[in-house]
């Protein structure tokens, strides 16, 4: 009884993640994570350029935590303001 009642739980839980989002570019449908995660590369060699162009990267430490911090703030943005 309590595993058949665990197993249905576990089906309802599950029930919402039926399809990921999409979205259509060119007739082919990709998934709208790889679209924030774009925006987010992009975001971040924007800022790079903006920093070394005002020679400012220098006061910026560590980059191998702060380059990767940009994307993942970027692309939870965009995520959120168009995809939500």
């Amino acid at each position: 009884m309590l595993q058949s009642t665990a197993t249905m739980m576990l089906a309802l839980m599950l029930s919402g993640c039926s399809h990921a989002p999409s979205i259509s570019i060119v007739g082919s449908f990709f998934p709208v994570w790889m679209i924030c995660l774009i925006a987010g590369i992009f975001a971040a060699a924007f800022a790079r350029t903006s920093l070394l162009r005002r020679q400012l990267e220098d006061h910026v430490a560590p980059l191998w935590l702060f380059y990767p911090s940009v994307v993942v703030l970027t692309a939870c943005a965009v995520w959120l303001i168009f995809y939500r």
